[in-house]
């Protein structure tokens, strides 16, 4: 895999999604990107407002997240997800993750959208 793939600038969304999450084709992810560091903010669907940040090693990341959700709830958490270049160019990332504050776990698919 290409270990230059980069993540700074671009924009994401759910494409699928674990019935625990909160994540959906409503939220959108704007990541940022400084070496092997990630940040993104995120928000749409259930989420109000969402924030997370990791490292990227090669086309594997590790995030912690933290997010507030419509009924005002905070919620946090860990995933490690795998980024491919799909064959238009666009970024897809099949992610694993598990609620560190509540119970709940399961695995989503974003997609990058020009």
């Amino acid at each position: 895999m290409n270990n230059n793939i980069s993540l700074d600038g671009r924009t994401m969304v759910g494409v699928t999604n674990t019935d625990d999450g909160e994540v959906s084709g409503d939220t959108k992810f704007h990541f940022e990107q400084d070496g092997e560091r990630i940040y993104a903010h995120y928000e749409g669907g259930d989420v109000v407002d969402g924030h997370l940040v990791g490292t990227v090693e090669g086309n594997h990341w590790d995030i912690r997240y933290t997010q507030i959700n419509r009924n005002h709830e905070t919620a946090t958490g860990h995933s490690v997800g795998v980024i491919e270049v799909l064959e238009d160019g666009r970024l897809r990332v099949e992610d694993e993750w598990k609620w560190e504050s509540q119970r709940g776990s399961g695995e989503t698919v974003l997609e990058e959208v020009k």
